[in-house]
């Protein structure tokens, strides 16, 4: 008995000791790609009004992430002006010649340098925007491509009219559509700790007085970069 104990102790031992060695190449070696090709966070801002508060918002999320590691670059796609038609996502041709903007954006948030995505969306009737809808729809295209967007880090951010304007409900609605695409969901840091950032805007594109809602933007933009930084291995 003694003899089997001992045996099963020198295999555990060396099971640990394997286990902890592969832990530590697979660090290492996702340090090293870190190091090599960088980290990119990227702040998608589906609001139809270029450059108002959700792309503020997105940006100081963003500035967030960056201070977090040096070698985390960051990237701000505006929606705004862009045309993007939910029609494909239903398996419907879109007409010859008919603009469309999405194509643009597959490289882009495809890209494996790509550790994290902020999805940022206005308020409307208690939901995301009609951009953001149909861009979600869109991203079916990522779910056919062998799921292209899985394990990447997830955060989302609402801006809303009112203080409590429906902002958890919409960031809950986009989790949502995130989660289909096996991303890894995060919410903002402690202290707050909430499922994202909930932002104000005053009624004169001013978010500047929302301290609570700036603070929980930069937790967020915290939490995507350390989370993808650990799923890296650095």
């Amino acid at each position: 008995m003694a003899e089997e104990m001992t045996r099963r102790t020198l295999f555990a031992t060396a099971g640990a000791a394997v286990a902890i060695d592969a832990t530590a190449m697979t660090g290492a070696a996702g340090a090293a790609g870190v190091a090599a090709g960088g980290l990119k966070i990227v702040g998608v801002a589906c609001s139809p009004r270029k450059g108002k508060t959700t792309a503020t918002s997105l940006k100081i999320c963003l500035e967030a992430a960056a201070q977090v590691d040096r070698r985390i670059e960051t990237e701000l796609i505006e929606l705004a002006g862009m045309v993007i038609n939910g029609a494909p996502a239903a398996g419907q041709t879109m007409p010859t010649g008919h603009p469309d903007d999405f194509e643009k954006l597959v490289p882009k948030l495809g890209d494996a340098k790509v550790g994290g995505i902020i999805i940022g969306t206005p308020v409307y009737f208690n939901n995301m925007s009609y951009l953001c809808k149909a861009f979600l729809d869109r991203c079916i295209a990522f779910r056919k491509n062998n799921f292209a967007l899985s394990d990447k880090v997830a955060g989302v951010l609402a801006v809303g009219a009112a203080r409590n304007g429906g902002q958890e409900l919409t960031i809950r609605s986009v989790q949502s559509a995130l989660m289909c695409q096996e991303m890894i969901i995060v919410g903002d840091k402690r202290p707050g700790a909430r499922m994202g950032a909930a932002l104000w805007n005053n009624s004169k594109d001013d978010i500047t007085a929302d301290e609570a809602g700036i603070a929980a933007a930069r937790n967020l933009g915290r939490r995507v970069a350390e989370v993808a930084l650990k799923l890296r291995g650095a």
